[in-house]
């Protein structure tokens, strides 16, 4: 019957959406935080670097009080 198809379709999709997951608890490991920046156009690895600068991590929010006032 149309049913039998159902533990396949399981594995599946268990199967192809377990690396997605896997990566928050690797990054959450590795580097203390669940985010991933891409970096794959110039601009994004320019607002990364920016932010490394100015506030030693890329990951935390950054306002107008992490740029210094102080030419």
């Amino acid at each position: 019957m149309w049913f039998e198809i159902l533990p396949s379709f399981g594995i599946i999709v268990v199967a192809t959406a377990l690396p997605g997951y896997a990566l928050y608890g690797i990054h959450k490991l590795v580097f203390n935080n669940a985010f991933r920046r891409g970096t794959n156009e110039r601009w994004d690895r320019m607002l990364y670097q920016r932010d490394i600068r100015l506030t030693k991590n890329p990951y935390l929010v950054n306002g107008l009080e992490a740029i210094p006032d102080e030419p």
